[in-house]
């Protein structure tokens, strides 16, 4: 059983670890007060920075989110840009300039997905300050979104969301290594917006993951309903921080999954996703990304789409204006 497996619930494993985790939410809430004291240093930038991130390990859906933002700030006048870490990728420089067409085993699997979906400028890199400044350098963004980062207090930022499973929530409630937590609980109530994919808790807005086509990889012009694919086992692999929210998906459209759950931004190899027989194989758009140049017609990529909270986004453009930096 995998140390995970533990993080959601109490076991003998988790009581052990208290010590080592109590330790560990003592250092990063330390961590965060000598940034905002000033001990350490908080770079600032010309536009406006959001973060979209968790506190928790795993996925949570932010992907998505991130997406939906970058149309919503779109329709609403401003010209967005993301940075994202760059995760998996083994460029020999950062930070580095994404494109729809980049190499996701350069410049990492997500930051590929974001460039192709969401038609703009995209920086990676570990440093995610210097991501920002190269993003706003080299492009004309008025505002940058962060995929990730909550925890990257070097970046200075105007706004946060962070966004919860509704599912999972937060465990066992723990930090690391005996909860999922990254940070203590408490941080919830000092970012700006609360994003819950699935059932909102109190103050808590409530998105909704809705992808019901899936598309051919080796012809992305051909999607079809997902319902097509009932009446036959349909293979489903995942190599995302919670698979089995993807393999639920299909199962609300009726399909007999077989899973294939892989380790977060797993490195496809060619043949990997051939099972031995004709059945076709769905996977998320994140797999998709990495796996297309292997594609055979079997492969169908399952595309999602965030539905969220209207008044999400009122209360978002609002602050946003309120505090967006102002020339002098």
């Amino acid at each position: 059983m995998s140390l995970q497996s533990h993080w959601y619930r109490r076991s003998w494993l988790t009581l052990v670890l208290t010590p080592v985790a109590w330790l560990f939410c003592a250092l990063a809430m330390l961590r965060r007060k000598a940034y905002a004291s000033g001990v350490l240093q908080v770079r600032q930038f010309s536009a406006p920075v959001i973060v979209v991130g968790n506190i928790t390990v795993g996925g949570s859906g932010k992907t998505p989110l991130v997406v939906w933002l970058v149309n919503e700030l779109r329709e609403h006048g401003y010209r967005p840009g993301i940075v994202s870490r760059g995760y998996g990728g083994r460029a020999s420089s950062w930070p580095q300039q994404v494109r729809p067409d980049s190499d996701p085993r350069t410049v990492g699997d997500e930051p590929v997905l974001l460039a192709q979906r969401c038609a703009c400028p995209v920086a990676v890199g570990p440093d995610r300050a210097a991501a920002v400044e190269a993003l706003l350098a080299h492009s004309d963004c008025d505002v940058v979104i962060s995929d990730d980062g909550l925890q990257h207090y070097a970046m200075g930022r105007t706004l946060e969301i962070a966004v919860v499973d509704g599912v999972r929530r937060l465990g066992n409630g723990q930090c690391l290594p005996a909860g999922p937590l990254r940070e203590p609980a408490s941080r919830l109530q000092d970012v700006d917006f609360v994003v819950t994919n699935g059932l909102p808790g109190r103050l808590e807005y409530a998105m909704k993951l809705e992808g019901g086509q899936a598309c051919k990889l080796s012809d992305p012009a051909r999607c079809q309903p997902l319902e097509k694919f009932k009446g036959e086992p349909v293979h489903a692999a995942a190599g995302i921080g919670y698979p089995e929210r993807f393999f639920g998906h299909l199962r609300r459209y009726g399909l007999q999954v077989v899973e294939h759950p892989y380790a977060d931004h797993h490195p496809y190899a060619e043949g990997e996703l051939r099972f031995g027989d004709e059945a076709p194989v769905l996977m998320t758009e994140k797999d998709a990304v990495k796996y297309r140049r292997y594609a055979d017609p079997q492969h169908w990529s399952v595309p999602v789409s965030a539905q969220l909270d209207s008044r999400l986004s009122e209360r978002l453009l609002a602050l946003l204006e309120e505090r967006r930096p102002r020339n002098p």
